[in-house]
């Protein structure tokens, strides 16, 4: 997975992009993420890359020019890139996305925005990709382009030592994860799960199935409507609904309250 990161605050991330998962998925070479200064780019002894808006208003805009000369310079064809731009007007980012971009051979450039924005002839002649992290808004697209590579390096084949531990969280499928337990057995009183302590493989799985679903229940019903579930799921589901473990009705999955 290749990324370029183009941002005015390349110290928001270069120390990020250097640890933990996604710093060890450049070390083994499976990762390869590039952080440039957008005032490289920018004219002038003060290198400046931001300006007054047309028309007025508060606040700075982002230069075009900079942002231009940044893509020319990483000499990369068009059809070989993939431009995207954090933005709250974006396409909502997923799990699904993520997958995408773990998987795209196309180098990823991520247009950090700052300010009150960029000029807009950088969006209507380059056509980035606009993705959002959510209805809100950042100081800038650095914290949000992060999120993004972070959640797309980890599922790089080879990223994460044991597959299954980004095979088997939450919305790597259709339920939410189920709950995880660590040495020792009890914690100020609060034991693990007899179940877990079994060594029965087919017991675990069940009740780890179970749990899964108790918390997308409990936490995300909608995530059942499209979920395929087993008879022995529905069961265990009108279970919860009679015991009263929540208050969310669950319609399309084939629960009602």
């Amino acid at each position: 997975m290749r990324c370029d990161l183009l941002t005015l605050f390349p110290d928001m991330v270069e120390h990020v992009v250097s640890s933990s998962i996604v710093g060890r998925a450049q070390a083994k070479g499976l990762a390869s993420i590039r952080v440039h200064n957008l005032r490289d780019f920018s004219e002038g002894r003060h290198r400046v890359a931001d300006d007054t808006p047309y028309g007025g208003g508060a606040g700075m805009v982002m230069k075009a020019e900079p942002i231009f000369r940044a893509i020319d310079a990483l000499g990369v064809e068009r059809g070989r890139m993939r431009l995207i731009m954090p933005s709250p007007q974006g396409t909502p980012f997923t799990q699904q996305l993520a997958r995408e971009l773990s998987l795209d051979s196309r180098q990823l450039v991520w247009i950090c925005g700052h300010y009150e924005g960029i000029d807009e002839r950088v969006t209507s002649r380059l056509e980035p990709e606009e993705l959002s992290l959510g209805d809100y808004v950042l100081t800038g697209g650095e914290l949000s382009a992060l999120v993004m590579i972070d959640a797309a390096v980890r599922l790089v084949p080879g990223v994460v030592g044991d597959p299954a531990s980004v095979d088997e969280e939450s919305f790597a499928g259709p339920l939410l994860d189920f709950p995880h337990y660590t040495r020792p057995p009890t914690v100020r009183g609060y034991r693990v799960p007899e179940v877990l302590l079994s060594g029965n493989h087919a017991a675990i799985q069940r009740w780890r199935r179970k749990a899964a679903l108790r918390n997308t229940y409990a936490k995300r019903p909608d995530l059942l409507r499209a979920a395929p579930l087993t008879g022995e799921d529905r069961t265990w589901l009108s279970d919860m609904v009679r015991d009263g473990e929540s208050q969310t009705s669950v319609r399309e999955g084939g629960v009602s309250s």
